[in-house]
């Protein structure tokens, strides 16, 4: 078997997919993947970007108390202060 006729084949297969009208559903859940991928790999990056903010806040944070313009007790007040869940149950 041939390269031509394999080609052959599968735009004959092709072209009856379409003639059936499946294409759109195909489409529909092609499309919905995407938007699903995209939206998981955002929700990814917008995680990352909020753990490094906060490491960044907390060692700087360290960093005023070592050098003592800040004393432990009001950094671990603001410490405290951004936390998500204050104790109201699982999700904060």
């Amino acid at each position: 078997m041939t390269v031509e006729i394999l080609a052959t084949d599968f735009a004959d297969a092709v072209i009856r997919m379409f003639d059936r009208g499946t294409i759109i559903p195909v489409l529909g859940i092609l499309l919905g993947c995407s938007v699903a991928m995209i939206a998981i790999v955002a929700g990814a990056m917008r995680q990352a970007s909020q753990t490094k903010a906060r490491e960044k806040t907390r060692s700087e944070i360290a960093a005023y108390i070592a050098e003592g313009s800040m004393t432990p007790e009001e950094g671990e007040r603001l410490l405290n202060a951004g936390a998500k869940n204050s104790g109201k149950g699982c999700c904060g």
